[in-house]
């Protein structure tokens, strides 16, 4: 299996398309001035108690209230306080965490009334976004994760991914950790360390302790809380940090700003790898030329189609998530009801798991496989969905099937799901149901070319337009209309296909790649 990486980087959002052997997995996409808040770390302020709730309410300088409950604080809280006491007392000085004398657990069944009170400073980390209408949840289990190893301080224990299974290399692992963390730091050996030389895991383990030395000098000149202490990296650095592996064969990018940021840092951590990262620069959208926009059109929506006939319906609540199976129009089995439900349930099985990871859904998800009655076959359909997500990196649970061929999957969620509108609204109506001719759009096209030209002064331009409307404009060579513009207009104008485009719907970019606003304005009754 090939993965690939495509970035696509425009002025206002970045989007990131994982594909493996071609097909769309994951997709995310992000505003550019909204930062990517999981992992981040700050120096927070308690705005409430609730001791009902057994948790308090923090300012760390979002819109609403982040969430931390006492089960977060983690056992090392006590210890974690006393060190802050000592770094916003003496600001000349860092003290060092392999010195300091730590403090004892806190009960795993305490009250956080006894441990907190409003207006107390505490240094805390986002571990999930801001979802729906509640705000960020923290812990005080302070990490900082790198490529191989999780940095924790507070800890001294070594703990290795459940997911590395050789005997012998658990040990290695462990005793060389344990030889080279310092006193006071704990760490989580990642399931990519699995074989890697000591130089590479001594290396790594130095540039997360530097991190950390860095975070306590922020701590000691941050002014009053809420104040970030240590940002984590960008989206795009975060995907390859958790995904890159040997598996992959290109990571494309149209941006020269990001495609740096992004060969600098798999340079830095697999040197071998550095060639795979790629500057896109040709005209066709990166998107569109990796057919990335069909399969997002195709697999985002509401109904999205399995094969043959067979689909499935995805509906999102705010409790759940739900998924419908049915054969729709399929043909059925030669081997009657039964044979058939089963083959269409193993093919809905491969989807679903590829549609968790796609649309990052979290919480609980309830799926309403099409009823078998052999217990043999549910147990199949129950071990196909364990295989096909054993490569989700989000944390997850399967329940077997109910006798009602029910199944019930808890999956992590750390930010909100990605919700992508397939369906296109009419850019020339706007929804009210009546429209100019369509013929007559070429004519508004030549009308936004002449204001181009002769108001603002334009010299070149690009036309990103529909690809079937890129198709008659350019027909003809060069009796075609987009000849005729220039010539008229003595315009340098470029004809784009975009298959993001609405059928007409259009977009005008100046030489520097910048968006004029051409659109017609919404009619408001």
């Amino acid at each position: 299996m090939t993965t690939e990486l495509v970035v696509d980087v425009q002025p206002k959002e970045i989007s990131l398309a994982v594909l493996e052997d071609s097909r769309l997995v994951e997709f995310q996409k992000e505003s550019r001035d909204v930062s990517f808040s999981v992992g981040d770390i700050f120096l927070g302020r308690v705005h409430k108690v609730m001791p009902g709730l057994n948790a308090v309410f923090v300012d760390v300088g979002y819109e609403k209230d982040a969430f931390l409950h006492y089960l977060d604080l983690g056992p090392q809280y006590k210890s974690q306080q006393a060190f802050l006491a000592q770094l916003q007392a003496n600001r000349k000085k860092t003290p060092s965490l392999s010195k300091f004398r730590m403090q004892p657990d806190i009960p795993k069944e305490g009250h956080i009334a006894e441990l907190l009170a409003p207006g107390q400073d505490i240094l805390v980390q986002i571990a999930k976004e801001p979802i729906s209408t509640k705000g960020p949840r923290l812990t005080s289990e302070i990490s900082i994760a790198g490529r191989f190893l999780i940095l924790m301080p507070f800890s001294d224990k070594i703990s290795i991914s459940t997911k590395i299974k050789s005997q012998e290399e658990r040990v290695r692992l462990k005793q060389l950790l344990m030889s080279i963390t310092p006193k006071g730091f704990g760490v989580i050996v990642r399931t990519v360390a699995e074989n890697k030389r000591v130089a590479e895991l001594d290396n790594e383990l130095k540039v997360l302790l530097k991190r950390w030395d860095d975070m306590l000098q922020k701590i000691q000149t941050a002014p009053k809380p809420p104040s970030l202490i240590y940002e984590e990296t960008g989206r795009t650095v975060v995907l390859l940090r958790d995904l890159l592996n040997a598996s992959f064969e290109h990571i494309y990018v149209n941006s020269k700003d990001v495609f740096g940021e992004i060969r600098d840092y798999v340079s830095l951590i697999m040197p071998e790898k550095t060639d795979i990262v790629k500057l896109y620069d040709k005209e066709i959208p990166i998107f569109d030329h990796y057919g990335v926009t069909k399969q997002v059109k195709s697999g985002l929506g509401r109904v999205v189609s399995i094969k043959a006939g067979a689909y499935l319906i995805i509906e999102h609540t705010e409790a759940m998530h739900v998924i419908d199976v049915n054969s729709g129009n399929r043909t059925r089995s030669q081997d009657g009801q039964e044979a058939n439900a089963f083959e269409v349930n193993m093919s809905a099985a491969d989807e679903i798991a590829r549609q968790l990871r796609l649309r990052d859904m979290g919480g609980i998800i309830v799926v309403d496989f099409i009823d078998m009655n052999d217990g043999t076959n549910r147990q199949k359909l129950y071990d196909r969905l364990k295989e096909d997500m054993a490569n989700d990196r989000a944390k997850h649970n399967i329940l077997p099937l109910s006798k009602f061929c029910l199944m019930q999957i808890t999956r992590q969620r750390v930010r909100p799901q990605t919700f992508i509108q397939t369906a296109e609204v009419c850019p020339t109506c706007f929804g009210k149901g009546e429209i100019r001719p369509s013929i007559l759009f070429t004519d508004m096209l030549e009308n936004k070319i002449d204001y181009l030209v002769n108001k603002l002064h334009k010299k070149k331009c690009t036309l990103r337009v529909h690809p079937y409307v890129a198709a008659f404009i350019e027909k003809g060579g060069l009796s075609s209309l987009k000849w005729t513009w220039r010539r008229k207009y003595d315009l340098g104008l470029r004809i784009v296909p975009s298959q993001a485009m609405t059928y007409l719907e259009y977009a005008f970019f100046d030489r520097k790649g910048q968006e004029v606003d051409m659109k017609e304005e919404i009619e408001i009754k």
